[in-house]
């Protein structure tokens, strides 16, 4: 064991390796009896290619480059593709991002359009499809643009032509729901094919706010009637329904405060199938998400937990769930049965996000795709920790602590280690407990991680999310803040060698936490939100446009709120170095947001190293490899730089002072 000061260790985790293992498989799917899902391509530009498992065991990606399976639809997207089998093939439809036309695509041939193209503002835009072969339809949730704004959009349900007469006619779309609702989700038709259930909501509500169970008859020309609210309500949480084969309407809501499952019983009263303190559901934060499916039998495949997701059966006779044995610690939110097979995506510590298959008679699980295969030798994966930490007040934090490791290096026994905090984004969302080679590549240096999931984060119920209602800028500041101090005072972290990092939200978190806390020597700010009031008056797209009403409060009372929280604002506080990192691309945090801070930053004459990082082509959420190479050598040269540092074969920031 050699002993080398933190930050200095030698790694063969370095940026290419983590990008090119950044992402994962998501939105599977049984076709026939094979297994489907979407799976990344850094190192092909950042696209997603749709895979198909044969029944052999053999993979192959349907879709070569340059097609990309992935949805704008919310601007977070959903579920992409639909597909079924034929005794000739498999007959598959699916988004493509570049245009968000809808295609048609069978084997051995080309893609050809379902969709138009619209000139109108972002377009026609289209996810959740549901195949109706039988009508020669795709039913889908349809994005219209009225005009050139973010918000000058409507959604409906629309049913799309199979034959392609209507990639050329937008008037050959047939429009199933009257968009009395902001937000829809696909319809999920009952076992008679006599019913359609789907979810909607309104502004100013999130989905994890209030949501409606909408449901319709169908009659026999496939229109749908007498569309009626059936569950949910402006402070009721549905995050997904769907329907038991024997023709009962099952939906996961959060009205005790936890997201449970629940049955309709013939009078329209919720009957409980099983009733926890812990979660059935989470954050709808794009379209098609599935915590539940129902199975043949009765049973019902779900993924649940508190704090962390597992992969069970629940028999909703007796409230039962047996969970699925295996190393996997967390789940994604997307399921797909056949028969007494379910398929799911799962992750632990000491591996990334899989395809697993479980079958509901033995309870055996099994890996069947996207196989988990160490990069490099797992000593060098970090050895996570959940804990809890106490903030203002007396509350509960919760937290995943990675502490520096290396199986060839320590650290002299005086020196106490550098910590970054992670302030995951959303906010309404956390950060699970799974293997992430980003973070590995700093703990194999010798740089400690803490992922925070604050106040306002999912997981732990309602009321740890409504934390953050009207506090956003205060509680996640707090929280994060709580738990560096902590580590310092326990004598985890250096005191004076704490950072703070985060995308999105957690841009805001890490730029808030610099505004307003001398808790950090530096912070990495990713695709930030900066400017509240520019933010919540047309600078971001429709899905969250009045998501700051309740993480702030109406801008219209408190408009004093909003200036005293932003960063923009009080660029004049900052002293703390700093790197941001921005798309240009970013429909939903514009680069304007970075442009203003930074122009405020200067019209004070604040004198502070920082660096400014713009990719072209890159959108909200970094997905091409040579950014993601970039992008996490800027950030360790920063810490290098302020915490005094040596990592080997890192190219060296240039700040701006």
């Amino acid at each position: 064991m050699q002993t080398l000061a933190y930050g200095s260790w030698p790694s063969p985790i370095d940026a290419t390796l983590a990008a090119a293992h950044d992402g994962h498989p998501e939105f599977v799917g049984f076709v026939g009896d094979e297994a489907w899902w979407t799976e990344p391509r850094p190192e092909e530009g950042g696209r997603r290619t749709l895979v198909r498992r044969r029944a052999d065991g053999t993979e192959e990606s349907l879709l070569p480059a340059p097609w990309n399976v992935r949805s704008r639809v919310i601007e977070y997207g959903g579920q992409p593709w639909a597909a079924v089998m034929r005794p000739e093939g498999p007959l598959t439809v699916f988004v493509n991002f570049a245009d968000q036309r809808l295609y048609r695509h069978e084997p051995g041939g080309t893609p050809t359009p379902l969709t138009p193209l619209s000139p109108v503002g972002g377009g026609l835009r289209w996810v959740d499809p549901q195949l109706r072969p039988e009508r020669g339809e795709v039913w889908c949730v349809l994005e219209e643009f009225t005009g050139e704004g973010p918000s000058d959009v409507r959604r409906v349900l629309a049913a799309v032509p199979l034959d392609g007469s209507a990639a050329e006619d937008r008037d050959a779309v047939r429009e199933l729901s009257d968009g009395q609702h902001r937000f829809v989700t696909g319809a999920r038709l009952s076992p008679d094919g006599r019913r359609a259930a789907w979810l909607a909501w309104d502004h100013p509500r999130m989905p994890w706010d209030g949501t409606e169970v909408v449901l319709a008859d169908v009659a026999e020309d496939g229109t749908l009637h007498a569309a009626r609210p059936v569950a949910g309500g402006p402070e009721e949480s549905v995050v997904q329904a769907d329907w038991a084969p024997d023709g009962t309407l099952l939906y996961a809501s959060d009205r005790t405060g936890w997201w449970n499952l629940y049955r309709l019983d013939p009078d329209g009263d919720p009957v409980a199938l099983c009733p926890r303190e812990e979660e059935f559901g989470g954050p709808p934060w794009r379209v098609g998400h599935r915590w539940f499916a129902p199975l043949e039998t009765g049973l019902i495949a779900v993924v649940h937990g508190r704090g962390a997701t597992a992969l069970g059966v629940l028999d909703p006779e007796t409230g039962e769930v047996v969970d699925a044995a295996g190393p996997w610690t967390e789940f994604a939110p997307t399921l797909a049965v056949h028969g007494s097979r379910v398929m799911g995506i799962g992750a632990s510590p000491r591996s990334a996000y899989e395809v697993v298959e479980l079958d509901a008679r033995t309870g055996r699980a099994r890996v069947t795709g996207a196989r988990h295969e160490d990069p490099v030798d797992p000593a060098y994966y970090p050895e996570p920790q959940i804990r809890s930490f106490t903030g203002p007040a007396g509350r509960e934090i919760h937290a995943h602590i990675y502490p520096p490791h290396h199986p060839g290096h320590v650290a002299a026994g005086d020196e106490l280690p550098p910590y970054v905090v992670w302030a995951h984004g959303g906010p309404t969302g956390r950060a699970p407990l799974v293997l992430d080679l980003e973070i590995a590549y700093f703990t194999s240096r010798g740089i400690g991680v803490a992922e925070v999931n604050y106040g306002g984060s999912t997981g732990h119920g309602r009321e740890y999310r409504n934390r953050l209602r009207e506090q956003w800028g205060v509680v996640d500041v707090e929280d994060c803040a709580a738990v560096a101090l902590a580590l310092a005072a326990e004598g985890t972290a250096d005191r004076g060698r704490l950072a703070i990092r985060g995308g999105s939200a957690g841009g805001w978190t890490t730029a808030a936490s610099l505004a307003s806390t001398d808790v950090y020597a530096c912070g990495t700010i990713i695709y930030p939100i900066l400017d509240l009031a520019g933010w919540a008056t047309g600078e971001t797209h429709d899905f969250e446009s009045r998501y700051l009403e309740s993480l702030v409060g109406p801008i219209a009372e408190v408009p004093g709120r909003y200036a005293e929280r932003s960063p923009t604002e009080h660029a004049d506080r900052i002293t703390a170095p700093f790197l941001l990192l921005q798309g240009l691309d970013d429909a939903i945090c514009p680069p304007v947001q970075c442009e203003r801070f930074l122009a405020r930053l200067e019209e004070h004459g604040r004198r502070v190293p920082h660096a400014y990082i713009a990719f072209e082509g890159e959108g909200h959420g970094f997905r091409r490899a040579e950014t993601m190479v970039r992008a996490l050598e800027s950030e360790l040269s920063l810490y290098a730089q302020v915490f005094g540092l040596h990592p080997p074969g890192v190219p060296t920031l240039e700040l701006a002072k």
